[in-house]
Protein backbone atom coordinates (compact mmCIF):
# COMPACT_ATOMS: atom_id res chain seq x y z
CA UNK A 1 0.00 0.00 0.00
CA UNK A 2 1.82 3.50 -0.85
CA UNK A 3 2.21 6.32 1.93
CA UNK A 4 -0.47 8.72 0.54
CA UNK A 5 -3.51 6.05 1.22
CA UNK A 6 -1.98 3.84 3.67
CA UNK A 7 -1.03 7.11 5.88
CA UNK A 8 -3.19 9.93 4.88
CA UNK A 9 -6.62 10.71 4.90
CA UNK A 10 -8.60 12.43 1.65
CA UNK A 11 -10.63 15.68 2.57
CA UNK A 12 -11.99 18.35 1.34
CA UNK A 13 -10.24 21.51 1.62
CA UNK A 14 -12.46 23.62 3.21
CA UNK A 15 -12.45 26.34 5.85
CA UNK A 16 -11.35 23.89 8.64
CA UNK A 17 -8.66 22.87 6.58
CA UNK A 18 -7.29 26.17 6.93
CA UNK A 19 -7.95 26.82 10.02
CA UNK A 20 -6.92 23.73 11.72
CA UNK A 21 -3.65 23.36 9.88
CA UNK A 22 -0.19 24.09 9.10
CA UNK A 23 0.22 26.26 6.01
CA UNK A 24 0.85 24.22 3.09
CA UNK A 25 3.95 24.50 1.37
CA UNK A 26 5.03 22.51 -1.69
CA UNK A 27 7.63 24.76 -2.51
CA UNK A 28 6.10 26.92 -5.58
CA UNK A 29 4.71 30.42 -4.08
CA UNK A 30 1.86 30.49 -6.74
CA UNK A 31 0.71 27.50 -5.89
CA UNK A 32 1.29 28.10 -2.15
CA UNK A 33 -0.89 31.81 -2.60
CA UNK A 34 -4.08 29.92 -4.13
CA UNK A 35 -4.70 27.04 -1.39
CA UNK A 36 -3.74 30.01 1.38
CA UNK A 37 -6.17 32.86 -0.38
CA UNK A 38 -7.96 31.77 -3.32
CA UNK A 39 -9.59 28.48 -2.66
CA UNK A 40 -12.44 28.87 -0.79
CA UNK A 41 -13.21 31.76 -3.64
CA UNK A 42 -12.59 29.07 -5.98
CA UNK A 43 -15.04 26.71 -4.78
CA UNK A 44 -17.61 29.08 -3.46
CA UNK A 45 -18.24 30.23 -7.22
CA UNK A 46 -18.23 26.63 -8.89
CA UNK A 47 -15.05 26.83 -10.53
CA UNK A 48 -13.42 23.98 -8.96
CA UNK A 49 -13.53 21.50 -6.03
CA UNK A 50 -10.40 21.19 -3.80
CA UNK A 51 -8.67 17.91 -1.69
CA UNK A 52 -5.98 17.51 0.53
CA UNK A 53 -4.21 14.14 1.78
CA UNK A 54 -3.76 15.21 5.74
CA UNK A 55 -0.76 12.43 7.52
CA UNK A 56 -2.93 10.65 9.88
CA UNK A 57 0.10 11.02 12.74
CA UNK A 58 -0.53 14.82 12.31
CA UNK A 59 -3.90 15.82 10.82
CA UNK A 60 -2.77 19.22 10.66
CA UNK A 61 -0.21 18.42 8.04
CA UNK A 62 -0.98 18.52 4.66
CA UNK A 63 0.81 16.51 2.92
CA UNK A 64 -0.50 16.75 -1.07
CA UNK A 65 -3.42 19.17 -2.49
CA UNK A 66 -5.42 19.42 -5.51
CA UNK A 67 -7.97 20.79 -7.35
CA UNK A 68 -10.40 19.48 -10.19
CA UNK A 69 -12.71 21.07 -12.55
CA UNK A 70 -15.40 20.02 -15.96
CA UNK A 71 -13.48 20.21 -18.61
CA UNK A 72 -13.52 18.53 -22.24
CA UNK A 73 -11.28 17.98 -25.44
CA UNK A 74 -13.02 19.73 -28.28
CA UNK A 75 -11.53 17.89 -31.13
CA UNK A 76 -12.70 20.28 -33.51
CA UNK A 77 -10.14 22.59 -32.75
CA UNK A 78 -7.29 20.56 -33.15
CA UNK A 79 -4.98 19.62 -36.08
CA UNK A 80 -5.83 17.16 -37.96
CA UNK A 81 -3.21 14.72 -37.03
CA UNK A 82 -3.79 15.41 -33.62
CA UNK A 83 -7.70 14.79 -33.87
CA UNK A 84 -6.89 11.34 -34.91
CA UNK A 85 -4.44 10.96 -32.10
CA UNK A 86 -6.47 11.72 -29.81
CA UNK A 87 -9.90 9.48 -31.15
CA UNK A 88 -7.80 6.74 -32.37
CA UNK A 89 -8.63 4.25 -29.41
CA UNK A 90 -12.28 5.83 -29.18
CA UNK A 91 -14.57 3.25 -31.58
CA UNK A 92 -16.05 5.27 -34.48
CA UNK A 93 -19.81 4.79 -33.56
CA UNK A 94 -18.61 7.12 -30.55
CA UNK A 95 -16.74 10.15 -32.29
CA UNK A 96 -17.48 13.33 -30.88
CA UNK A 97 -16.89 17.06 -31.24
CA UNK A 98 -15.85 16.91 -27.75
CA UNK A 99 -14.68 14.12 -25.18
CA UNK A 100 -15.34 14.78 -21.55
CA UNK A 101 -12.66 15.59 -19.46
CA UNK A 102 -11.60 16.48 -15.69
CA UNK A 103 -8.84 18.64 -15.55
CA UNK A 104 -6.26 19.03 -12.96
CA UNK A 105 -5.97 23.10 -11.98
CA UNK A 106 -4.06 23.23 -9.11
CA UNK A 107 -1.71 20.51 -7.85
CA UNK A 108 1.32 20.20 -4.71
CA UNK A 109 3.09 17.89 -2.51
CA UNK A 110 4.72 19.13 0.22
CA UNK A 111 8.20 19.58 0.47
CA UNK A 112 8.85 17.48 3.57
CA UNK A 113 6.82 14.87 1.72
CA UNK A 114 7.49 14.56 -1.56
CA UNK A 115 9.78 11.18 -1.36
CA UNK A 116 9.00 8.77 1.71
CA UNK A 117 11.85 5.71 2.53
CA UNK A 118 10.92 2.57 1.12
CA UNK A 119 8.03 3.63 -1.47
CA UNK A 120 9.11 2.71 -4.73
CA UNK A 121 7.04 5.93 -6.41
CA UNK A 122 6.92 9.50 -5.23
CA UNK A 123 4.05 10.76 -3.46
CA UNK A 124 3.15 13.09 -6.69
CA UNK A 125 3.12 9.91 -8.21
CA UNK A 126 0.85 8.67 -6.01
CA UNK A 127 -1.49 11.33 -5.72
CA UNK A 128 -1.70 11.40 -9.26
CA UNK A 129 -2.50 7.65 -9.50
CA UNK A 130 -4.72 7.79 -6.99
CA UNK A 131 -7.00 10.95 -9.21
CA UNK A 132 -6.52 8.33 -12.18
CA UNK A 133 -7.86 5.72 -9.96
CA UNK A 134 -10.70 7.98 -8.56
CA UNK A 135 -12.76 8.54 -12.35
CA UNK A 136 -12.60 5.10 -13.26
CA UNK A 137 -14.07 3.94 -10.07
CA UNK A 138 -17.55 2.38 -10.74
CA UNK A 139 -19.64 4.86 -7.83
CA UNK A 140 -17.90 7.61 -10.06
CA UNK A 141 -21.13 9.95 -10.89
CA UNK A 142 -20.26 11.06 -14.37
CA UNK A 143 -18.35 10.06 -17.43
CA UNK A 144 -14.90 11.20 -18.06
CA UNK A 145 -12.36 9.89 -20.79
CA UNK A 146 -9.90 11.81 -20.37
CA UNK A 147 -7.45 13.84 -17.60
CA UNK A 148 -6.18 17.03 -18.58
CA UNK A 149 -4.22 19.90 -17.67
CA UNK A 150 -2.78 23.24 -18.21
CA UNK A 151 0.99 22.15 -16.89
CA UNK A 152 3.29 24.57 -16.16
CA UNK A 153 6.11 24.99 -19.48
CA UNK A 154 9.20 24.13 -17.58
CA UNK A 155 11.46 21.01 -17.25
CA UNK A 156 10.48 19.52 -13.64
CA UNK A 157 6.65 20.08 -14.72
CA UNK A 158 6.33 18.54 -17.98
CA UNK A 159 8.86 15.75 -17.14
CA UNK A 160 6.76 14.90 -13.88
CA UNK A 161 3.61 14.36 -16.33
CA UNK A 162 5.80 12.46 -18.62
CA UNK A 163 6.44 10.31 -16.25
CA UNK A 164 2.67 9.54 -15.70
CA UNK A 165 2.00 9.27 -19.09
CA UNK A 166 0.26 12.22 -20.37
CA UNK A 167 0.70 13.23 -24.05
CA UNK A 168 0.54 16.76 -25.38
CA UNK A 169 -2.58 17.94 -26.83
CA UNK A 170 -0.65 19.81 -29.32
CA UNK A 171 2.18 18.34 -31.11
CA UNK A 172 4.79 21.55 -30.74
CA UNK A 173 4.04 25.13 -28.93
CA UNK A 174 4.12 26.50 -32.54
CA UNK A 175 0.90 24.83 -33.09
CA UNK A 176 -0.57 25.45 -29.70
CA UNK A 177 -0.10 29.05 -29.54
CA UNK A 178 -1.88 29.16 -32.91
CA UNK A 179 -5.12 27.21 -32.20
CA UNK A 180 -4.50 29.62 -28.40
CA UNK A 181 -4.28 32.45 -30.15
CA UNK A 182 -1.28 33.48 -29.24
CA UNK A 183 1.25 35.46 -31.00
CA UNK A 184 4.46 33.24 -31.98
CA UNK A 185 7.31 35.54 -30.56
CA UNK A 186 5.57 35.01 -26.89
CA UNK A 187 6.60 32.48 -24.56
CA UNK A 188 3.91 29.70 -24.20
CA UNK A 189 3.55 29.56 -20.57
CA UNK A 190 2.35 26.51 -20.13
CA UNK A 191 1.31 23.24 -22.15
CA UNK A 192 -2.08 21.68 -22.34
CA UNK A 193 -1.48 17.47 -22.02
CA UNK A 194 -4.03 15.13 -21.46
CA UNK A 195 -4.09 11.19 -19.99
CA UNK A 196 -7.07 8.92 -21.33
CA UNK A 197 -8.13 6.84 -18.35
CA UNK A 198 -9.39 4.22 -21.19
CA UNK A 199 -6.02 2.30 -21.05
CA UNK A 200 -6.98 1.75 -17.05
CA UNK A 201 -10.32 -0.02 -17.46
Amino acid sequence: MSFLVGDCTLRIFDKTILETCEEFNCGDEDLNEFFRTDVLAYDAELLGKSYCFTLDSNPNKIVAAFTLANDSIKTFILPNARKKKVIAPIPRVKHMKSYPAVMIGRLGVAENYRRIGGQDKSTGDQLMDFIKAWFIDSRNKTGCRFIVVDAFNNEKALRFYDRNNFVPLFSNEEQEKEVSGIKSELTLASRLLYFDLIVLK
